[in-house]
């Protein structure tokens, strides 16, 4: 009995789980309107990523209920949240040639297969008063007034905004030539420039504080630190070390410095055995390993050389003679930039006084 109890309870408080999951919402632009004027019945649906959603459609003229007429509505639009929840939303655009109080009925949305309803809103529609008993208060629309036109009053205007039209065709072609002539760059330049130990000691240092907290696998970390060492030889002794096998590197080693050959050796082979042969190690192994690597870089680091590097610019004759064209482009774009600029606001002043 008990767990008949359990099972039925669960069931209900999985199914009040599921249900509060989908949210439906109808709400209106404006709750009252004058005859023939239309407002906006927004139909919002909110569900969990991936439920299917089937929300409820009218075609133009269709009566939305008696005396409400569904001029248009949109296709809908979909707003995903960063809580993982779905937002549709359709607007329906509705009008009414009646005044009275409509109480619009309850949309009915399907997600998944289950129906949802929304409440139900209410619009009011207003007429428009009209004195019947005074018809003679009711003036036709006026006539259009005939204004005498004078060329003498535009042709200052017409004139000033032809120029103005060439002023704006001279300046966009000069804009697309100095576009067409690209910049030369002449500045002094200082690299700060990482040495190649401590560009190594600090992927160490990052590597063992990712290892330390369990964010790297054994394959993803013996491949890090060896292609650590590989860099640090590429930079630090000059050969292409990223594109040798773990042999040619050991090879080359024996050339460069070959007090540490038996540490290399065991280190390129235990990585080799992890990377392609899915042996497992021991975490005093890993330790050990990269303090060969720490050792190796100690050892052989050079501290004396220059962390800062100046670089001097040098341009040719043809560089110099961009470099005065451009100058002279940009200059001349300003100036014809201003004159058009001033012009025009003086023809919106005068149209503006004409039409006054």
């Amino acid at each position: 009995m008990r767990k008949r109890l359990y099972t039925i309870a669960t069931a209900c408080c999985i199914a009040i789980c599921a249900a509060a999951q989908v949210g439906v919402e109808a709400a209106l632009d404006s709750v009252q309107i004058f005859i023939g004027e239309q407002t906006h019945l927004t139909l919002t649906v909110a569900m969990k990523e991936g439920q299917h959603a089937t929300l409820p459609s009218f075609s133009p003229r269709q009566y939305f209920t008696q005396g409400i007429e569904v001029v248009e509505q949109t296709d809908g639009d979909t707003v995903r949240l960063s809580d993982g929840t779905v937002k549709l939303t359709r607007r329906y655009t509705l009008t009414s040639f009646d005044d009275t109080l409509y109480y619009l009925p309850p949309l009915t949305v399907q997600v998944d297969g289950k129906e949802y309803t929304t409440k139900t809103p209410a619009l009011k529609v207003l007429t428009v008063e009209v004195d019947t008993l005074h018809p003679n208060q009711f003036f036709p629309p006026k006539d259009l007034q005939d204004n005498p036109f004078k060329w003498s009053d535009w042709s200052g205007v017409f004139w000033l905004s032809l120029l103005v039209l060439l002023l704006a065709i001279v300046a966009y072609w000069l804009f697309l030539r100095l576009r067409s002539n690209k910049p030369v760059i002449a500045r002094i330049r200082f690299v700060r420039r990482i040495l190649p130990h401590q560009k190594a000691m600090n992927s160490i240092q990052q590597l063992k504080a990712e290892h330390a907290s369990g964010g790297e696998d054994q394959k993803t970390y013996y491949t890090r630190l060896t292609d650590t060492l590989r860099t640090y030889l590429q930079e630090r002794f000059g050969f292409n070390a990223m594109e040798m096998t773990s042999g040619e590197i050991i090879e080359r080693l024996k050339k460069e410095d070959s007090s540490a050959i038996a540490e290399m050796v065991e280190l390129f082979q235990t990585a080799d055995l992890v990377k392609f042969a899915k042996y497992s190690t021991l975490i005093n192994e890993n330790d050990r390993n990269m303090a060969y690597v720490v050792d190796f870089i100690e050892r052989t680091k050079k501290e004396n050389e220059p962390t800062i590097e100046r670089i001097e610019p040098t341009l040719s004759g043809d560089d110099i003679r961009t470099r005065r064209a451009r100058r002279i482009l940009k200059v001349t774009i300003g100036v014809v930039t201003v004159i058009l600029i001033v012009i025009l606001i003086y023809v919106i002043w005068q149209i503006i006084l004409l039409l006054a």
